[in-house]
């Protein structure tokens, strides 16, 4: 896929977020669905279905949490100390990257469909010295939102990247009363974080006729966290009957998560996740990174599909 094309800049008016800071949003809509995108970060901050008003993503209270999807580039998790090295010199990146701090230029907009993009630039090059784009465009079909990743490395060297989605969906009933449906003969293996890196610490969560029932025990010690998958897909189960499919065929590797007491659900499509504890630092030896040939392009899609 080639680069699109720089347009005229397209945005809404300035106005309040959910949080009540100054931001620049954009929305688009069709018969079913509206969808709101922060253009900092690129951030996915609403989707509410037309008729019923009904909001599905978690709202951003600082109470518990005070974002609501952010992208996760160039990795995804933790890094020992913070800091990885590259060709013999050593750079800090903190939790997650960047890319959900800083704002993205709009480069297409339709009713439907928005393309975001953001390029390196002299900041991102102190912390990551590569000549990259991202750029995520949300499309809506019927009941259903798309987001694509385009990784773009327009550097001369191989780029090493993580990617990743963190949606946080808004749960209105009891946690308690929520479940996840996997797809048959699924086998959860989650690896525990000590001190934010991936430990060999396995433990097998399991399901009741491919379910899993949401308890708040489950993530008493932080994220379930899925090096692999055989599922391509998740429902989200409330009291019993399925309201939201999540797609992400793309991913390998997956991540659960909540905070402790709120009302929401993290289902987080990874290419990649922290440093394993016995990491020697070398980002192109990192488990879990991604290669990007010089003059390359990568896409990663997935969906989130209101039932």
């Amino acid at each position: 896929m080639g680069r699109i094309k720089l347009i005229k800049y397209i945005c809404e008016p300035n106005f309040l977020n959910k949080n009540h800071n100054p931001a620049l949003i954009t929305t688009i809509s069709n018969s079913k669905l509206s969808a709101s995108i922060n253009h900092k970060g690129a951030e996915l901050i609403s989707l509410q279905h037309i008729d019923s008003k009904r909001e599905y993503i978690w709202e951003g209270n600082p109470k518990h949490w005070g974002k609501h999807s952010p992208v996760l580039f160039p990795i995804v998790g933790t890094l020992q100390n913070n800091s990885y090295a590259y060709k013999g010199k050593n750079y800090e990146l903190t939790r997650h990257g960047f890319a959900r701090d800083l704002e993205f230029i709009l480069v297409h907009k339709k009713k439907n469909k928005v393309v975001f993009s953001l390029q390196k630039n002299k900041t991102t090059k102190t912390i990551y010295p590569f000549d990259f784009e991202l750029q995520i465009t949300y499309s809506l079909k019927n009941t259903e939102l798309s987001i694509t990743y385009t990784i773009i490395n327009n550097d001369t060297e191989t780029m090493p990247y993580s990617i990743g989605g963190h949606p946080a969906f808004a749960l209105a009933e009891d946690f308690e009363t929520y479940s996840l449906q996997f797809e048959p003969n699924e086998k959860l293996i989650s690896y525990q974080l000590e001190n934010d890196l991936l430990s060999n610490n396995q433990q097998e969560i399991k399901l009741i006729d491919n379910q899993l029932p949401l308890t708040y025990s489950l993530f008493e010690n932080d994220a379930l966290i899925f090096k692999a998958l055989q599922s391509k897909q998740i429902q989200i189960i409330e009291n019993k009957v399925p309201f939201l499919n999540f797609k992400f065929a793309d991913f390998p590797n997956f991540g659960i998560w909540t905070k402790m007491n709120a009302p929401f659900l993290c289902l987080e499509p990874w290419v990649g996740y922290s440093d394993v504890l016995t990491t020697n630092g070398n980002i192109m030896e990192k488990e879990g990174i991604q290669l990007l040939e010089s003059n390359s392009t990568k896409e990663y899609h997935f969906s989130i599909e209101i039932l």
